[in-house]
């Protein structure tokens, strides 16, 4: 298993992690299997999507925060409910495919990390699992 450390800089925002788990997968012997990527937060997630036009990155965080504001009478004394709700929506982990040490993704698909909850540092954890 790999573990890398993202640097989150907002409080809210999606980068584009495709790369480090493509770095993670060539790095390993395994040509055909499966990569998991699994986010260890509770106020973080994952999630594909497309990575052509960056406003479609910037549509969902503000249909999110819409529909999910920051302030709305939440319970939970850390002021970060929206941030646990947004997360547990998107959720913690992504299984890829891997076929010839390459991710198979759309050509218009990246992964990306979902900071909800930031600024912090973040942990990513990869594992490639081997299907030969």
């Amino acid at each position: 298993m790999k573990t890398i450390t993202i640097k989150t800089t907002k409080r809210e925002e999606m980068i584009d992690i495709t790369n480090h788990v493509q770095t993670a997968v060539s790095s390993t012997d395994i040509k055909t299997g499966v990569v998991i990527c699994f986010i260890p937060h509770t106020t973080a997630g994952i999630t594909i999507n497309e990575n052509a036009d960056p406003d479609v990155k910037r549509d969902l965080l503000y249909k999110l925060n819409k529909e999910i504001p920051q302030r709305d009478g939440y319970h939970h004394a850390e002021g970060n409910s929206d941030a646990h709700l947004k997360a547990s929506l998107f959720g913690f982990s992504e299984q890829l495919l891997v076929e010839n040490k390459r991710l198979v993704l759309g050509i218009w698909q990246s992964i990306y990390f979902c900071e909800f909850d930031g600024p912090r540092d973040r942990k990513l954890h990869i594992k490639v699992i081997s299907s030969d």
